[in-house]
């Protein structure tokens, strides 16, 4: 998912569209999102003691993420990511980078690592790393 937590969005359909908001959890196996302020749903709460008194709060739900579009920090526009995937660069054994490739301005631009999930040990120099970077499709900058 290329969207993750504190990312600003906006909602592009549903009946809260045209709303922003920033992502307070991201439910990848899901492919959903729970926005602030967006989706809200109104949950009912007991008094738990006698004095206390029930309570109606109003609570965010998770929307699916393709009702939703990135903010880019940089030109403030909502806007596509994209990842193209290079493999072998640098040569390393199994080590594969991703690169955002902008809609339009075509230009690519290698990202930080991260280490590569697999059965061994990650404590070593950092060899298996894949590298990615999310970009603007519209500004061609990094976010």
């Amino acid at each position: 998912m290329k969207i993750k937590k504190d990312d600003q969005v906006l909602v592009i359909s549903g009946k809260d569209r045209g709303k922003k908001g920033k992502v307070l959890k991201a439910f990848p196996e899901e492919q959903k999102l729970l926005v602030e302020g967006v989706n809200l749903r109104k949950k009912h709460i007991k008094p738990r003691r006698t004095e206390e008194k029930g309570q109606i709060i109003e609570l965010p739900a998770p929307i699916p993420v393709s009702n939703v579009k990135l903010i880019c920090s940089k030109c403030g526009k909502a806007t596509r990511i994209g990842y193209k995937v290079i493999s072998k660069i640098p040569p390393q054994r199994g080590a594969a980078h991703k690169v955002g490739e902008p809609r339009l301005s075509g230009r690519e631009v290698l990202a930080s690592s991260s280490p590569r999930r697999s059965g061994r040990s990650m404590k070593s120099s950092g060899k298996n790393k894949k590298s990615k970077i999310r970009i603007c499709k519209k500004c061609g900058k990094e976010i």
